[in-house]
């Protein structure tokens, strides 16, 4: 049972929350919005966030959607509406490793129009793609070999590992090759770096280096 106390952030004993940006929900101290770009995608993207990445500091999902002109985020396990959204698109593709027996990666200028991405642990959207057997019937969307991920305060037990905005902006370079999505990541690199300096240089030397 939680207390008066816990309730209330300017209770005796208790730290105030911080305020907190509307758009990014980054503390206003360190907003991103001024590093997000609003960059134009002709492949819509759909980020299915796991409710656990909704809650986690480094949202990089989030900082996807709002980075592009074409693109929406949903929270939760199943998607009811999934359906739907798949068959108004002439060819979706879900982003995630392809495995024995599911379609491989289309080509670019193939029609794709919809990039379907799970934000979640490797287990948690294996899970999602489960729960909705919409996800399993769609062609797969694997990523070509790039440079290793600026995330540089997470370790990943695989070297080729990327967060999601990362993820993304690769994806649609593929998707897109005529375009151009760096600036997708610039909020991410000022995250990160904020997320350095709020650890220490020490910290960061002794478990990341």
């Amino acid at each position: 049972m939680s207390t008066a106390a816990e309730n209330d952030p300017a209770a005796p004993g208790t730290a105030p929350r911080r305020a907190r940006c509307a758009r990014c929900q980054r503390p206003l101290t360190h907003c991103l919005c001024a590093h997000i770009p609003s960059l134009p995608n002709r492949t819509r993207v759909l980020i299915l966030q796991h409710p656990d990445e909704a809650r986690h500091a480094m949202n990089t999902a989030r900082l996807a959607a709002l980075g592009l002109q074409n693109a929406e985020l949903l929270v939760g396990e199943t998607f009811p509406q999934l359906d739907g959204i798949v068959a108004a698109a002439e060819q979706a593709v879900l982003l995630f490793p392809a495995t024995a027996g599911s379609c491989g990666t289309p080509a670019p200028g193939t029609g794709v129009d919809l990039l379907v991405v799970p934000d979640a642990t490797w287990r948690k959207a294996r899970g999602i793609v489960r729960a909705n057997p919409v996800l399993e019937a769609l062609p797969r969307l694997t990523l070509a070999q790039g440079t290793p991920s600026a995330y540089r305060i997470r370790k990943a037990p695989d070297p080729g590992a990327v967060s999601t905005v990362e993820a993304i902006a690769r994806a649609l370079q593929q998707l897109e090759p005529q375009g151009t999505f760096d600036a997708l990541l610039a909020p991410f690199h000022v995250l990160v770096e904020q997320q350095i300096a709020a650890m220490g240089a020490e910290t960061y030397r002794r478990n990341y280096w």
